[in-house]
């Protein structure tokens, strides 16, 4: 069996998340970006894969919910085009 990483695909959902955060608050994205979206929704299923291994099971459900979030927002912005 692979051995698991130390905690790269975690890190990379709480940078993927906070980036998405601060490009939005800053107004350098738009909240209907495809890359703000993909931004949270890569970033929350880092953080929920990462959450599953450990049994942490609170932020396992919050990223998990906010990926389903990010994703019907990406389905809205494709229909939309």
């Amino acid at each position: 069996m692979m051995k698991r990483d130390s905690g790269i695909l975690g890190w990379y959902g709480v940078v993927a998340t906070i980036a998405a955060y601060v490009l939005v608050s800053f107004a350098i994205l738009p909240p209907t970006s495809v890359w703000y979206q993909l931004l949270n929704l890569t970033g929350a299923l880092g953080v929920t894969v990462e959450t599953y291994y450990r049994k942490d099971y609170q932020p396992f459900w919050l990223n998990l919910i906010w990926a389903i979030i990010a994703l019907a927002a990406l389905v809205n912005l494709m229909r939309a085009v």
